[in-house]
């Protein structure tokens, strides 16, 4: 390992001079481009992304680097950072403990925190029987399914299945979908082990979309793993920077492979970025 890689300082930006080991020149000089903006959204799942998965979700956090990365970037000027989750705002905030001044989208959208002030999200009479409903269903599921789980969220509750057995968690699967696809008011979405059932359509594009809308960006680097990510990246336009986390099918333009790439994402958007504020000041 290079003195540089080993984590020396960059006099001019004064933030760690870690040489990218993985990066492709392709996607350095998108980020290089994307961090040159006017005003810079960067937006960021949570797990697989900045954290690795993990069998129990309450014990994801985001790798060291990437959090102090990601938290640099909130102090900039001219720059907002935002986490948009599948999970739930307060599991969110539990695992992630993001920056004040960072914004949440969670619930794949369904839930959204602009900061102090911010309404919840509220049900009406209709969705809270519903999902009592689909609560119902799935707990008989689970039942039958050893190995999996449910996880509540404001509206909506998770199959978890990474803890069963490949046949046993397919037929989980199998049999939520065939009593819940049809159903009325129901909106369903598949992810790395886990089948999402919500009463409010929502989607992290709709939450791309607002936030910058809200954040008055010019641009957008976002960063996802989950299929459930691929909203997002289909919700990008000319000129923002979309980049797939791990080896699955993908409509963005750049790919990494794990967590621990992205680290090197974000201290290379944060370096390039420092340097586009600086080169204007």
């Amino acid at each position: 390992m290079t003195p540089d890689a080993a984590g020396t300082h960059d006099s001019e930006t004064n933030t760690p001079n870690t040489a990218p080991l993985s990066l492709s020149p392709e996607l350095l000089a998108a980020v290089r481009r994307v961090a040159g903006t006017g005003h810079l959204l960067v937006a960021m799942d949570f797990d697989g992304t900045m954290a690795p998965l993990v069998d129990h979700a309450g014990d994801a956090r985001a790798l060291p680097r990437s959090a102090a990365a990601f938290a640099a970037l909130t102090e900039l000027p001219r720059t907002t950072t935002a986490l948009i989750s599948g999970r739930a705002l307060d599991s969110l905030r539990a695992v992630a403990s993001p920056p004040e001044e960072t914004l949440l989208i969670g619930s794949h959208g369904a839930e959204v925190w602009m900061g102090p002030g911010s309404s919840e999200l509220m049900l009406d009479d209709a969705q809270r029987e519903l999902l009592a409903e689909v609560r119902r269903e799935l707990e008989g599921i689970v039942e039958q399914a050893p190995g999996t789980l449910l996880e509540d969220k404001p509206a909506g509750v998770v199959l978890h299945t990474r803890l069963a057995a490949d046949d046993v968690a397919e037929d989980a699967v199998a049999a939520a979908r065939a009593v819940l696809q049809d159903r009325s008011g129901v909106f369903l979405k598949s992810g790395n082990r886990v089948l999402e059932t919500s009463v409010v359509n929502a989607s992290k594009g709709e939450g791309i979309a607002f936030l910058r809308q809200a954040a008055g960006a010019t641009a957008v680097a976002f960063a996802g793993d989950d299929t459930t990510d691929e909203d997002a990246l289909a919700s990008l336009v000319p000129g923002d920077l979309g980049v797939k986390v791990g080896l699955d099918f993908t409509q963005a333009e750049f790919r990494v492979e794990a967590p621990v790439h992205v680290c090197e994402l974000l201290e290379a958007l944060l370096r390039e970025r420092k340097k586009a504020l600086n080169s204007r000041s």
